[in-house]
């Protein structure tokens, strides 16, 4: 039987009752492109997810940068459609349907379409390789933005973090640039990322973004722990780094947010609660079945900033700042972290997506949440627009096993056990 979360939304512009069911589902998905007779839909809306501040039935939610597979190269990534821009859908809740009404494509500050591919050498590089489907190796971009973290400002626009240099990426209503900011300078003012997150694993940059409710600062998440000083360096390390930008000054702090296991894909998004807590959500990269779902880890985790040890270097360096001759990174774990002075934020389990959600979560990858009220959230999935990796690094449809049919975006609706 159906259930209903309904919410009487006060805004600004308008008071509506809205009614929630526990899943929607994204429907009337076009075809962008046909590879080997498998379909690339135009969904990949899951990488983000925010809730329309003035409309309580309206969420908009984020692609990547793009449809593609793991190449025969090592980190190469084959693109079926390689011009494909970057975008925001702007969805309607109706019933059970995710209606998508518009599309804002991400655009530099020119209003030039940004695309999906990799960076050149000193602008956001992480190494990887751009293939076309009949092999030809596609050139690295200065606008290239791997779109992942999404956060919508008090006056309408839009900030985006992302997976290659790591950017944080601000763009107007309509997805025109206004200020792309990194590791290297190139924010107004040389408003800078700090170097040493310039140190992220390829394809596990700045997952997550969100903005405190007073519009004050941005909060962004790496997906994993940087390569810091390499990877072989901190193999293990449950060490995560949150970074705090204050939006006028354009000051930053970094805190340690320890994840539960080393094997897991980590986080996938933050959002903000209020000015110092927040919502995390960790996971691996597993599709639930009913025989393996006690062993599939998708949980959110509420945090609180408060009295953990800003790790900031006030140097600059590309290592950050070092305890012992040692990065962050490196010092793995939170007995180790505490005998070097650091303190992580706290965390404690708000949901199992495993247990908390009248069906079985289906998907591999959960990626956005958005907070509707003190006792009602939505997580959306990344549906990768239908294809993943198939034997010799082709392109095939992306099954749900549990479902048998071609994953597609969905919205959970989860009533929280306790109230944020």
């Amino acid at each position: 039987m159906l259930s209903l979360f309904i919410l009487t939304a006060c805004s600004k512009n308008n008071d509506t009752t809205v009614e929630y069911p526990d899943m929607a589902e994204a429907v009337g998905a076009t075809i962008l492109s046909e590879v080997n007779g498998v379909k690339v839909y135009n969904g990949g809306f899951g990488s983000s997810m925010v809730l329309d501040p003035q409309d309580a039935s309206v969420f908009y939610m984020l692609t990547d940068r793009g449809p593609n597979i793991d190449g025969t190269v090592a980190n190469s990534k084959v693109f079926s459609n390689p011009n494909f821009a970057p975008e925001i859908g702007k969805f309607r809740l109706k019933g059970k349907e995710l209606i998508l009404e518009s599309i804002i494509e991400l655009k530099n500050e020119n209003g030039v379409k940004l695309t999906g591919l990799p960076n050149p050498s000193g602008l956001g590089n992480t190494g990887e390789i751009a293939f076309d489907l009949a092999g030809a190796t596609l050139a690295p971009s200065a606008d290239g933005l791997d779109s992942e973290g999404l956060a919508i400002a008090p006056d309408g626009s839009f900030w985006v973090s992302d997976e290659y240099g790591p950017h944080i990426v601000h763009f107007d209503a309509t997805g025109r640039t206004i200020e792309r900011i990194n590791p290297f300078g190139s924010g107004k003012g040389g408003r800078k990322i700090p170097l040493v997150f310039a140190r992220r694993r390829p394809n596990r940059g700045m997952e997550g973004l969100t903005i405190t409710p007073d519009g004050k600062t941005l909060v962004g998440m790496m997906q994993f722990p940087l390569y810091n000083p390499s990877a072989a360096a901190i193999s293990g390390s449950l060490a995560i780094r949150i970074l705090t930008f204050d939006i006028a000054s354009g000051d930053t702090k970094q805190y340690v947010y320890l994840m539960e296991r080393a094997n897991l894909q980590a986080n996938s998004e933050i959002v903000a609660i209020t000015n110092t807590t927040f919502l995390v959500l960790e996971r691996d990269g597993e599709y639930a079945t009913e025989a393996n779902k006690s062993t599939v880890f998708k949980r959110l985790y509420k945090i609180d900033l408060a009295g953990a040890t800003d790790i900031s270097d006030p140097a600059n360096g590309v290592a950050g700042k070092l305890f012992g001759g040692k990065t962050v990174e490196e010092l793995k774990d939170a007995a180790t972290l505490s005998s070097n002075g650091i303190t992580p934020v706290r965390k404690t389990l708000a949901v199992d997506l495993m247990t908390d959600i009248s069906t079985l979560y289906p998907h591999d990858k959960a990626e956005g949440i958005a907070i509707i009220n003190p006792s009602l959230i939505a997580v959306c999935n990344d549906d990768d627009f239908g294809i993943t990796t198939g034997t010799g690094a082709k392109y095939v449809e992306k099954t749900l096993p549990s479902l048998n049919s071609v994953d597609k975006n969905r919205i959970y609706f989860i009533k929280l056990k306790s109230p944020l």
